[in-house]
């Protein structure tokens, strides 16, 4: 027994069994607290990166940039390209803003921020696309995303031949939310060239953007872009968090008839973020306006969007839309075409008084309506026959602007 005891450790003092316990304990905090798609991972795979630029919506000039190129994480950056891919579905006609979409148990599993919406039950387009500019909620970014695409993965797939499209060459996507993917990565000049891409090719579109809450199951829901609050002249766009991202901000605001683009990622709080896109916006309004690009020669009918307001002034887009023949059907009928929502009436009604008089022997017997929807005023042409409605959205879609066909009004 004296040579075992003599052998033996010493037993721990209670003060350095104390400190002891305390580096495990600790250590199991950190190894659970890290995110579970980061475990074995190096950090320098997941840690944020500080990247921002500023770029002019007119003519793409970027005014100011740093690690623009260098790859990182979108978060729900990413919704902006569900929400690119599910405008354009409604401009073809494919999905209607009051078309019911069942909610699968897939989509219904997807962690928070979301609606909380339960297997089975349904949700409108338009309501999942303002769940999505508003509360960011990942459920219904699902739903749009098997809606179109079959799936989430393919729909992913399509996100990513979209993003190679338009020129977002350092962007793939795994998903339609932006939840955690290590393959899914993207820039901030990438995100600059989305968030311009939906300015410019879905005016029509564009004021959901604008939105700050939205009534659902008789619950306001309210968004998360503060600075949108604060800024005068900002308008959207999107913002979106993840602990490998950081706080992202993708903003865009008008002054002057000006539109600018401004976007952070990587902040280190929402608050920083919001603050440092401010800054941004600021320098670029101090800055001389760059010279704008010729416009393309234009055959026939010029259509444009005219508003007196510099944020209405800031989407509106000069079309040309090429001659068409009008159909040989009845004078009425029960469908409208829609060209546009807005913020408010008198903007919703100018643009379908404008399409009615510059759409000419093509609009023969429709006339403008403006229709209150989700708290937008959506500028319609109503009374066509089928064919017509048909024959004036496939004349505004050749020439790049928004239309699609209601039937039943």
């Amino acid at each position: 027994m004296p040579l075992l005891a003599r052998a033996s450790t010493p037993p721990l003092s209670l003060t350095a069994f104390a400190v002891l316990l305390g580096a495990v304990l600790l250590a199991a905090i950190l190894l659970v607290s890290q995110p579970a798609w980061a475990k074995g991972s190096r950090k320098a795979d997941w840690a944020p990166v500080a990247a921002e630029i500023l770029m002019e919506a007119g003519s793409g000039k970027v005014l100011q940039a740093r690690n623009a190129d260098t790859p990182t994480y979108p978060a729900s950056l990413t919704k902006m390209m569900t929400l690119m891919l599910t405008f354009e579905a409604l401009d073809r006609g494919t999905l209607r803003p009051d078309q019911r979409l069942v909610v699968s148990r897939h989509a219904a599993s997807m962690p928070p921020s979301r609606l909380w919406l339960a297997p089975g039950s349904t949700i409108t387009v338009e309501q999942a696309i303002l769940a999505l500019v508003t509360r960011s909620a990942n459920d219904a970014a699902v739903v749009l995303a098997e809606a179109l695409g079959g799936s989430e993965p393919a729909f992913a797939g399509k996100m990513t031949a979209r993003a190679r499209a338009l020129g977002m060459r350092r962007t793939v996507f795994r998903n339609a939310s932006g939840l955690p993917d290590r393959l899914q990565r993207t820039t901030a000049r990438d995100m600059a060239i989305l968030s311009r891409a939906l300015i410019r090719r879905h005016a029509g579109h564009y004021a959901y953007f604008q939105r700050r809450s939205f009534d659902w199951q008789g619950t306001t829901v309210h968004g998360h872009n503060r600075l949108m609050a604060r800024y005068p002249g900002m308008d959207g766009i999107k913002t979106g968090y993840i602990a490998a991202s950081g706080f992202n901000l993708a903003a865009s605001a008008v002054r002057d008839g000006r539109r600018l683009i401004a976007v952070v990622m990587g902040g280190h709080s929402a608050a920083t973020r919001d603050d440092r896109v401010a800054d941004l916006l600021d320098i670029g309004f101090k800055r001389p306006t760059s010279p704008a690009r010729p416009a393309p020669a234009t055959p026939d009918l010029v259509i444009t969007r005219k508003s007196s307001t510099a944020a209405e002034r800031s989407t509106a887009v000069s079309v040309a839309v090429p001659s068409a023949k009008p159909s040989t059907g009845s004078a009425g009928g029960p469908w409208s075409i829609q060209v546009g929502a807005f913020a408010n009436r008198a903007a919703a009604a100018r643009s379908a008084g404008d399409t009615a008089k510059r759409l000419g022997a093509l609009a023969a017997g429709a006339s403008p309506e403006i229709v209150r929807s989700g708290g937008l005023y959506k500028a319609r042409l109503t009374g066509f026959p089928a064919a017509n409605a048909d024959a004036a959205c496939a004349a505004l879609k050749a020439a790049g602007h928004g239309c699609f066909a209601v039937e039943g009004r």
